[in-house]
């Protein structure tokens, strides 16, 4: 049939017509995109900051927190043993030198010094009886009725009478004293820090049962890393800041180094002293800045801690030049710590005076990329020195 014919190669002549139409879209869409080419992208400005490079005078400055603790803390108990029956003091109370803390039941301790006061009567009794029998061995000895021997026996007997009542009247002192032990008193002024034992309480002769702190002489203890501990010959100034009150500062002196680490932290306990007068509590939370002065000819450059790169196992800093063109590109260079002073870091090489190092921004950039200076004037050296010589005469 003709029209059956004529529809099916009208079909054929369409497909052949979609198949030739889908290449030649396709190859007129990347003459496009080849002529449409994206322009280079220029290199980014990073904004920075930066500082210039000036030697510092070799003092080293690294702080440590601690806290304020008294130097003498006694932890007192009863010369004896004996049932608390009243205590007179509660933590926090401040005490003088004699002032009763706690007694003991003096009941047993009293019938004891009542014991003891019998057996000085008897012994003094007995002395009495001896002293006159040797007397009167004295008078039959000159008329010749008795023996020299018989006076000597008598003047023995006489010396051990003596005797016994020496030691009688020592017994009674010495349970005198017990019973007086039965009252725990202050051995000096200060402040009761702990209370360790209550009324009611049976406790044996020397169990801590107050603990009394001096308050005339205070210290600040700071623990000091391993790598640090050999610094302390060259610390030439100690001072003190309080958590509350921050501008005050007391100068302090190194008292105690103690020889062994602490197993925990592994840090060296240090004690630093405070002059008397001082208006600081206990506990209260300190900070000390220890300064020492380094080795003639080891001046080093002074940089803050954010301007340190960690690199590959290397220490870096950026620094600041310029290229062809003019403009203010970057350069990482490795470096030397020397040391710490506040927050701070002593660099001993690696970079040179009058260098100009970045500061801020450090972790976005990368060698030889342009960067914009942020500050209108670079930091000088002497700015710093001036503001940190001003902050440590406060």
């Amino acid at each position: 049939m003709p029209g059956h014919r004529h529809d099916k190669g009208s079909t054929v002549f369409q497909s052949f017509r979609l198949s030739l139409t889908v290449p030649l879209a396709a190859l007129a869409v990347a003459m496009l995109a080849g002529c449409d080419k994206p322009a280079p992208k220029a290199d980014d400005v990073r904004p920075v900051r930066v500082i210039e490079l000036a030697r510092d005078n070799g003092t080293e400055r690294v702080e440590f927190s601690g806290d304020v603790r008294p130097r003498y803390e006694s932890r007192l108990g009863f010369r004896v043993g004996g049932k608390i029956v009243e205590r007179k003091v509660d933590v926090g109370a401040s005490v003088n030198r004699g002032q009763v803390l706690m007694r003991l039941d003096p009941q047993d301790l009293r019938l004891a010094e009542a014991q003891a006061q019998a057996a000085l009567r008897a012994a003094e009794t007995e002395r009495e009886l001896a002293q006159a029998d040797y007397r009167r061995h004295q008078d039959l000895r000159a008329q010749n009725f008795v023996s020299q021997s018989a006076l000597e026996a008598k003047a023995s007997a006489l010396k051990a009478a003596q005797a016994r009542v020496d030691a009688a009247r020592a017994g009674l002192r010495g349970q005198s004293n017990q019973t007086g032990y039965a009252n725990l008193e202050a051995d000096a002024d200060g402040v009761v820090t702990a209370i360790e034992a209550e009324v009611g309480q049976v406790v044996g002769a020397g169990t801590p049962v107050v603990r009394v702190a001096r308050t005339d002489e205070k210290e600040v203890v700071i623990g000091i890393p391993e790598s640090r501990i050999g610094q302390l010959r060259n610390v030439s100034q100690v001072s003190v800041r309080l958590w509350a009150d921050r501008d005050r500062v007391i100068p302090g002196k190194i008292r105690e180094v103690s020889p062994v680490a602490d197993p925990a932290t592994r840090t060296y306990a240090v004690k630093v002293a405070l002059p008397p007068g001082q208006d600081v509590r206990l506990g209260m939370s300190a900070t000390v800045e220890l300064a020492s002065n380094a080795a003639a000819g080891t001046a080093a450059l002074r940089v803050p801690l954010s301007a340190l790169v960690h690199d590959q196992g290397a220490t870096s800093v950026w620094v600041v030049a310029k290229d062809r063109s003019g403009a203010a590109t970057v350069q990482l260079r490795p470096v030397q710590v020397a040391g710490q002073s506040g927050n701070d870091l002593l660099l001993s090489g690696g970079v040179q005076p009058g260098q100009t190092v970045v500061t801020a921004g450090v972790h976005l950039l990368k060698p030889g990329q342009r960067v914009r200076i942020l500050t209108a004037d670079i930091a000088r050296r002497a700015d710093t020195e001036a503001a940190a010589a001003k902050g440590g005469a406060r």
